[in-house]
């Protein structure tokens, strides 16, 4: 598997990119830690500096009265005994390195925070942003495909952009600081030390990041990949199972998630390859050092303090130069990533000021298609064309015609989830704007054939999404009543509403499942329920019971039933033929059956069926 190669962006380009994944608030936030991260770098440089002293004393005792500022320091401490002011000086360097490394570890603790964060910020804002997004966007996109990057891409992002990012930065304000300082006390040893330790990360990061961005975009498409394919197997386990397919899923699986895995492994090998050869650098620059003051032919009581400050400089500076190469090449490798999340990520936050939702729209008279055209994205054909179709407030409407005649299609796009290309949805005679869809839509219960349904309890399966103490379980149970569920969760059920239904509801029958389906469309008392085949799966008793219960108890209810037994339409007030994307022919399944060839041949058991 191989992705073609891309230029790689300009620094400045991907800044711009990672600054564009935080809200107005998240970069006010960044910049209260920016202070911080500069005072770090001074408290980190003091510290080194606080140690020239100390090795100042143990090089040369007679410092303590040569040094104007270790006098002064003597003459404040009391005069004590050189012992005791060496003692005193250790001491005082120790609270200087416990006080630094402390104030540096609480800014890094806060910059992780801040990083780590925004792993819940961006998947809750990414995952919004799918929340919202029309019926058609999940038509045209793989739900696996969605879940990876909410949980997987925004992670890399935040662990491998964000917050190397955040470490970059910080220590590349300690190595600066810390250079500022070398430069301050010797130019030469400065340049020396920048050289030695700064050129080899350079030169590396130069040769490798434009493999660095190939090698993201690898992993990317791999890790695309081995999210599909697992969803796959584990979403059709059934089927798999029954033909022997385990071995060739997980065959598929393998070449993806070899790649991803060597992909990756191969971005941590480049950022941690420069580690091993720099700590040689750094002790053959500790013997440059040396040979460079004693040419300078300085004595060795003066060439230890330097020797010291270089040294533990360079132990300060080691580890920081490492983190900014590592950072550098995390975010070169995970750009590929980043494009990913921002592709579909909201420039604005909205988490933070949700309306509540809105009141049903007002529905008493009608609602009707009115010339309405709908075409699916990447085909030619139009479902419809110009389509007119009117149903009254309280009526009971079948839709019936062959597989493919769009009877789905139809009921989708009265209930708002699909926006026609031409024309309009009308409620009370008016054409409604979309902003008033979510509105309409609180009227609506919709029961689909394949009921999905969380591995919770029946109760809140029933009331799905609504919270426990809100649940009205008096209204709950008389809908499972209604739904002819009732008495199988009361009596079969270990622990009746309270019984979790498993993965998917695997632990339930197609028939109790769809019961299930209509006891939860119930409970929002709709105005207008939908019935998308959701009696496919109950026996002919059962469904008769569920239609007879439904008249008495919602007596004004508006019923759209996609119909797989004509028998079933019997008793609706009309019923829809539709046939290639029109309306065939409309009528009372009397009417029907004395005129049309599909109700002609119906049996009187029942047994004709439409394909839907």
């Amino acid at each position: 598997m191989s992705v073609p190669a891309s230029a790689a962006p300009a620094p400045q380009t991907a800044l711009r990119k990672m600054m564009r994944l935080l809200t107005p608030r998240e970069r006010r936030q960044l910049l209260v830690l920016a202070p911080a991260v500069a005072l770090m770098g001074l408290v980190e440089t003091l510290t080194i500096a606080a140690i020239v002293p100390f090795l100042a004393l143990l090089s040369n005792p007679a410092s303590i009265t040569e040094d104007p500022y270790l006098a002064q320091m003597y003459v404040l401490a009391g005069s004590p005994s050189t012992e005791a002011f060496f003692f005193a000086v250790g001491i005082g360097v120790l609270v200087v390195l416990t006080l630094g490394n402390a104030f540096s570890a609480l800014t890094t603790w806060g910059l992780l925070r801040f990083s780590w964060m925004r792993n819940h910020s961006l998947s809750s804002r990414l995952l919004e942003a799918y929340a919202n997004k029309p019926y058609s966007f999940f038509l045209e996109h793989n739900t696996s495909g969605l879940t990876q990057r909410i949980l997987s891409e925004v992670q890399e992002v935040v662990a491998r952009i964000i917050v190397q990012s955040m470490l970059l930065v910080a220590r590349t304000v300690v190595v600066a600081f810390i250079l500022i300082a070398l430069l301050i006390i010797d130019p030469a040893l400065s340049l020396g030390v920048a050289l030695a330790l700064g050129l080899p990360y350079g030169l590396l990061f130069l040769a490798v990041r434009n493999r660095l961005h190939r090698l993201g975009e690898e992993r990317v498409e791999a890790n695309r990949m081995r999210f599909k394919l697992a969803s796959e197997l584990l979403t059709g386990i059934k089927e798999v199972k029954l033909a022997g397919l385990e071995r060739a899923f997980l065959a598929r699986y393998a070449e993806p998630s070899s790649h991803y895995a060597a992909s990756f492994a191969n971005a941590q090998v480049i950022s941690q390859i420069p580690r091993y050869a720099l700590e040689t650098v750094a002790f053959g620059g500790l013997l440059l050092v040396v040979l460079y003051l004693l040419w300078q032919e300085r004595e060795l009581v003066d060439v230890l303090p330097f020797l010291g400050l270089y040294a533990f400089a360079s132990v300060r500076m080691l580890p920081g130069l490492q983190i900014i190469f590592s950072g550098l090449s995390a975010v070169k490798n995970n750009l590929a990533s980043l494009d990913v999340v921002l592709e579909d990520l909201p420039a604005e936050d909205r988490l933070d000021a949700q309306a509540p939702p809105p009141a049903p729209l007002p529905f008493s008279q009608s609602v009707a298609l009115r010339g309405v055209s709908y075409l699916y994205a990447r085909q030619e054909i139009p479902v419809f064309k110009g389509l007119d179709l009117c149903v009254e407030r309280g009526q009971w409407v079948a839709f019936v015609g062959p597989t493919g005649s769009g009877k789905s299609t139809l009921v989708s796009l009265l209930l708002g989830l699909l926006s026609p290309h031409e024309g309009a949805l009308c409620v009370d005679g008016r054409p409604l704007a979309h902003a008033e869809i979510t509105a309409w839509q609180r009227n609506c219960g919709y029961v689909p054939q394949q009921m999905f349904l969380a591995d919770d309890t029946i109760e809140a399966n029933i009331a799905f999404g609504v919270e426990p103490e809100r649940i009205d379980r008096a209204w709950l149970r008389r809908a499972a009543q209604i739904a002819q569920i009732h008495t199988f969760i009361e009596e079969d059920l270990p622990k009746g509403y309270r019984t979790v239904v498993g993965e998917r509801g695997l632990r339930l029958s197609g028939g109790q499942r769809q019961r299930l389906g209509i006891a939860r469309a119930l409970y929002r008392r709709p105005a207008l329920l939908v019935l998308d085949e959701a009696t496919s799966a109950l026996d002919g008793a059962t469904e008769e019971a569920f239609f007879v219960a439904l008249r008495a108890e919602l007596r004004d209810c508006t019923v759209l039933s996609i119909a797989h037994r004509l028998t079933t339409t019997r008793d609706f007030d009309r019923i829809f033929v539709i046939d290639r994307g029109r309306v065939a022919d409309d009528g009372t399944f009397e009417e029907l059956r004395a005129r049309h060839p599909m109700f002609t041949s119906l049996r009187e058991d029942g047994v004709t069926e439409v394909e839907g």
